[in-house]
C-alpha cells in the first residue's frame, strides 16, 4: 500500500471539480461588484486540504482571497454551517484573535449553487504532519507552545463580550454532541462497527457536565493553523465549521488526541505523534503539553481525561464516517476522502479502549 505524503497531497490547489458546478466567469463578475480589489480576470482553484466545506483560492492582479462554501448535493442536518463560520470569524477578527478577516457572506444559492463567504487570504505555512519533519527541535517546541497558547487564549474569551452569547448552549454540550454525532453517524453509516454501537450506548450516561461556558473550535489541530512564513507564530486559525459555545476542556482534549491517534497505513487519516521521540524532536509529551494548557486555563489538571478521550475519538470517528457517507453520495470535497473509510474502525476501537479505562 502506497504511503501518502500528507504535505504534498494536501498542500496547494487543484482545478475545480466539474461536480461543484461553479461558473468562474459568473462568480468573478459577481464578486468584482462587491469585494474591493477583485476584478473579473481572476483564477480560481480548490484547496486540496480540508474534508468538509470546499474552499477556493481566488487570485488576480489585486491580490488573493479565499471563498468557502457549502458543498453541493444532499447534506446532513446541521452540517456545513458557513453562516456560523462567518459570524464567529467576524467576532474574533474584531477581537484581535488570529483569523482570516471575513469580507462578504452570500446566501443567494443562485451565484454558485450554495451559500458561501469570502475572506482575506492569509499568507503562511500549513504543516500537515504534526511531527514537523522539516523543522528543528527549537522551532517545533516554539510552534507547539504557540499552538497551546492560542487555544488557551480562545477559551479565555467571554462569549458575551464577543457578541456570541447566543452562539450555542454550553450546558450539556458534550451530551448534545454525543446525540448529534450518533445521529449523523447513523445517517452516513456504511458498515457495522460494534465499538460505535457500544459507545453510543455507553457515552450518554458517562459524559461530564460542562466545566465552564466558552467558545470552542471543535477541530483544533496543527493542520488547521496557518503559521507565519518566517516565525513560530500562529497567523490564523482555520476551519470554524464546528465552532459553538461549549466545554473548553472537551475541546482541548480533542486537540490532545494527536499524541495518541492511531496511525493510518495510507497516511490519509488525521496526523499522529504515536512513536515520536519527544526528547529528540523538541515536541512536548502529552503530559507536559496538557499540563501547560491546564496552567494557562487556571486548572490544576485536565479533569475527566479518559472519558473525554473516549468521547472525542467517538466524535472523530463519526465525523470521518460523514466523509465516507459523502463519498457514497458523491459530495465529498477531498479527493483522498475515500481513504478515510479505513480510519473509522481504528478510531472507534481506540475510543472504546478509553471507555474501558474510564470504567
Amino acid at each position: 500500500m502506497t504511503k501518502l505524503d500528507r504535505q504534498n497531497a494536501f498542500s496547494g490547489t487543484r482545478d475545480l471539480p466539474a461536480s461543484h458546478g461553479v461558473d468562474v466567469k459568473k462568480l468573478a463578475a459577481w464578486l468584482a461588484e462587491r469585494v474591493p480589489g477583485i476584478d473579473r480576470d481572476v483564477a480560481i482553484g480548490q484547496f486540496k486540504g480540508g474534508q468538509s466545506n470546499p474552499t477556493y483560492l481566488i487570485t488576480g492582479a489585486g491580490g488573493s482571497w479565499v471563498l468557502r462554501r457549502k458543498p453541493p448535493g444532499k447534506l446532513l442536518a446541521s452540517a456545513h454551517a458557513v453562516d456560523r463560520e462567518f459570524r464567529v470569524l467576524s467576532a474574533l477578527s474584531k477581537a484581535g484573535f488570529p483569523v482570516a478577516r471575513p469580507l462578504l457572506h452570500c446566501t443567494d444559492e443562485g451565484v454558485i449553487g450554495s451559500e458561501f463567504y469570502v475572506m482575506d487570504h492569509v499568507a503562511g505555512r500549513v504543516i500537515w504532519d504534526p511531527a514537523m519533519p522539516d523543522s528543528d527541535p527549537a522551532e517545533r517546541a516554539a510552534v507547539y507552545d504557540a499552538m497551546n497558547e492560542t487555544l488557551a487564549r480562545l477559551h479565555a474569551f467571554d462569549p458575551e463580550a464577543l457578541g456570541l452569547g447566543d452562539f450555542g448552549r454550553p450546558e450539556g454540550y458534550v451530551a448534545r454532541q454525543v446525540k448529534r454525532w450518533s445521529e449523523n453517524y447513523r445517517a452516513s453509516e456504511t458498515e457495522s462497527i460494534p465499538e460505535m454501537d457500544r459507545l453510543m450506548a455507553w457515552l450518554p450516561d458517562r459524559v461530564p457536565p460542562t466545566s465552564r461556558p466558552a467558545l470552542v473550535h471543535g477541530d483544533y489541530r496543527l493542520d488547521n493553523l496557518i503559521l507565519a512564513p518566517d516565525a513560530p507564530r500562529v497567523a490564523a486559525v482555520l476551519d470554524w465549521e464546528l465552532a459553538t459555545l461549549g466545554d473548553p476542556v472537551a475541546d482541548a482534549v480533542y486537540h490532545f488526541m494527536t499524541w495518541v491517534m492511531p496511525r493510518s497505513e495510507t497516511g490519509a487519516g488525521t496526523g499522529s505523534l504515536l512513536g515520536i521521540d519527544f526528547a529528540a524532536t523538541g515536541i512536548p509529551t502529552l503530559e507536559a503539553y496538557a499540563a501547560r494548557y491546564a496552567a494557562r486555563a487556571g486548572l490544576p489538571e485536565i479533569p475527566h481525561f479518559e472519558v473525554l478521550l473516549a468521547y472525542n475519538f467517538f466524535r472523530l470517528a463519526a465525523i470521518l464516517q460523514g466523509i465516507v457517507g459523502r463519498v457514497r453520495d458523491g459530495t465529498a470535497s477531498n479527493e483522498n476522502a475515500a481513504a478515510m473509510a479505513a480510519q473509522v474502525r481504528p478510531l472507534a476501537a481506540t475510543a472504546w479502549s478509553y471507555a474501558q479505562k474510564a470504567g
